[in-house]
C-alpha cells in the first residue's frame, strides 16, 4: 500500500469532490475489483443521502481536494460582489462552461457563476435552466463556506445572502 495518498486525507476530514461538492470521509477500506486489491476512501454526501467510493490513488488527478482555506472563502465572497461578467454567447454555451465550472471543484470558479447568475428581486426572470445552475453553485458554495466556518448550511446561506444583497445597494 502507497503511503503517499494516505496521509493527505484521513477519516473524518471533509473534502471536496469535484462533481458533488463537499462531503466527509467515513473510512479508508480495501476493496476487490476485478481482482485488483484497491484502498477506497469511503466519502459521504448526507444532504444528498449519498456514498462514494474513489480509489486513493486517483483522488488527486479525479481532482478531490481538501477545503478551501478561510482566505479563499474570503477572496470567493469578495467575488460575488463583483459586476456580474455575462458574454453574449448563446445560453447552451453559457450554460455549458458555468456548468463545467461549477463541476470543476474550483472555489472562485463557483463564486463566479454564483455572482453573474444572481438576480436581484427587480430584475427580469430566470429561465428554468439559470436557476438550476444559479442554485447548484450557491448549493456548492455555501456548504464549502458551511464546513470551513463550522457554521450549519442555514447560516452560510444567510452570511452569502447578505453578501449578494450588499452588492445590490
Amino acid at each position: 500500500m502507497s503511503k503517499t495518498k494516505k496521509n493527505e486525507f484521513r477519516p473524518d476530514d471533509f473534502v471536496v469532490y469535484p462533481a458533488h461538492g463537499v462531503g466527509r470521509i467515513v473510512s479508508i477500506d480495501e476493496q476487490e475489483v476485478a481482482g485488483l486489491r484497491l484502498e477506497m476512501f469511503v466519502i459521504s454526501f448526507e444532504k444528498d443521502k449519498m456514498t462514494l467510493r474513489v480509489p486513493t490513488a486517483r483522488a488527486s488527478e479525479i481532482g478531490m481536494r481538501s477545503l478551501s482555506t478561510p482566505d479563499l472563502i474570503d477572496r470567493a465572497l469578495e467575488t460575488l460582489k463583483g459586476k456580474a461578467r455575462v458574454k453574449r454567447a448563446m445560453w447552451s454555451r453559457r450554460a455549458q462552461e458555468y456548468d463545467q465550472k461549477i463541476n470543476s471543484g474550483d472555489l472562485m470558479s463557483i463564486a463566479e457563476v454564483v455572482r453573474d447568475l444572481h438576480r436581484n428581486d427587480d430584475q427580469r426572470e430566470q429561465s428554468y435552466s439559470e436557476r438550476q445552475l444559479y442554485e447548484a453553485a450557491l448549493d456548492r458554495l455555501t456548504r464549502e463556506v458551511a464546513a470551513v466556518r463550522g457554521l450549519d448550511e442555514g447560516a452560510a446561506q444567510k452570511s452569502v445572502e447578505e453578501v449578494l444583497l450588499s452588492r445590490a445597494a
